[in-house]
């Protein structure tokens, strides 16, 4: 609203006489539109919109009252601000326009000075709160801005060190991303057949997706010998590479004890720490079993182990896809919850295009 610009005022009212009168007291400082009925207010609003609506409340066929509630109802009109005019003198009829959203109240015969004052005032507050309007909505928009930058910025740092992990051999490259992108195919699917919708509803899924990457941080601090072992891990290799699980837990919850705390470091606690489990007991650290391991374990169960087959690790070549895609359906119900495995049925050719990665 430029404070420069000569505003635009519709005055309506049904007295010829009145319509003359405010037009001339108005006339030199705004540019104004005299009109008689509230029918012809709305036909002239389709081409005109105004700063600010003088309105008087007794009219023949739509009175002030209807016409202010049509007025507040139209999301293109409702923040002009309107000032009702009347010769009532009464608190209740008073009353009853400012709960329907009129500013003022101006009494007939009109006094010159106090209706410019009061114009001036109006049309004074309704351009500052569009002004703080315009300010709030800029404010949000680099609120955003900074907030994505700073999203950014940590899942490039995340991404990183998940990928520092993976490099430390050169066989396992592109396992965070393909686990990620699995993880994305699972949860449309489930939504789309809605299973386990509810729960996966509560996720924040641009911050659940991107977590899933830190689900191997602890192999951080296992050794080079044991990761690289071109053959099967003994017994204490075995127990040894276990660790990872509760290092990776460790290291999540140490950045979350510097943090305000994020949904994001925890569904990324619950990828590290629980997605060797196996829905019948056997898996590992805790030996949970069913519904005591958390979706977000179940879910990366499928992707871990899926990608763990079709690549090639120190200790195997990959297998093909309609192998791992065999072994993974006959786990239902021992190493996978068997629902999730219904989902996965339907998204097979997903997973093996995005197993392409890996050649």
């Amino acid at each position: 609203m430029d404070p420069n610009k000569r505003q635009k005022i519709i005055l309506v009212d049904d007295n010829v006489a009145n319509l003359s009168m405010g037009r001339n007291m108005l006339k030199e400082a705004y540019e104004v539109y005299p009109v008689p009925s509230a029918a012809k207010l709305f036909d002239l609003m389709e081409h005109v919109v105004p700063g600010l609506i003088l309105l008087d409340v007794m009219m023949p066929e739509m009175d002030g009252y209807e016409a202010i509630k049509k007025i507040k109802a139209d999301p293109r009109f409702k923040e002009i601000p309107v000032i009702f005019l009347t010769s009532m003198n009464d608190e209740s009829s008073e009353l009853e326009g400012l709960s329907l959203g009129a500013l003022d109240y101006v009494a007939k015969p009109f006094s010159a000075p106090l209706l410019l004052k009061r114009i001036e005032n109006h049309l004074l507050l309704a351009r500052q709160k569009a002004e703080l309007r315009d300010f709030n909505e800029n404010l949000q928009i680099l609120v955003d801005q900074k907030t994505a930058q700073v999203f950014d910025l940590q899942n490039a740092v995340l991404s990183t060190v998940a990928e520092m992990v993976e490099f430390r051999d050169n066989l396992t490259g592109g396992h965070v991303t393909r686990t990620q992108r699995y993880l994305k195919v699972l949860v449309d699917q489930m939504l789309e057949k809605k299973i386990y919708h509810e729960e996966v509803l509560k996720w924040d899924l641009s911050f659940f997706i991107p977590s899933a990457q830190l689900h191997d941080v602890g192999k951080i601090a296992i050794s080079d010998a044991i990761l690289n072992k071109p053959g099967k891990l003994d017994d204490d290799e075995y127990q040894e590479m276990k660790k990872h699980v509760r290092i990776g837990v460790e290291a999540i919850d140490k950045i979350a004890q510097k943090t305000a705390g994020h949904s994001f470091l925890h569904h990324a606690a619950v990828f590290a720490g629980t997605h060797h489990e196996k829905w019948d007991g056997t898996g590992y650290p805790n030996r949970l079993s069913g519904f005591d391991i958390p979706l977000e374990g179940r879910l990366m169960a499928i992707a871990d182990v899926f990608d763990a087959l079709i690549s090639k690790r120190p200790y195997k070549q990959p297998m093909p896809v309609e192998t791992a895609v065999k072994i993974i359906q006959d786990g239902a119900g021992s190493h996978f919850d068997a629902s999730l495995i219904q989902v996965f049925d339907a998204v097979t050719d997903q997973f093996a295009e995005i197993s392409r990665l890996a050649e």
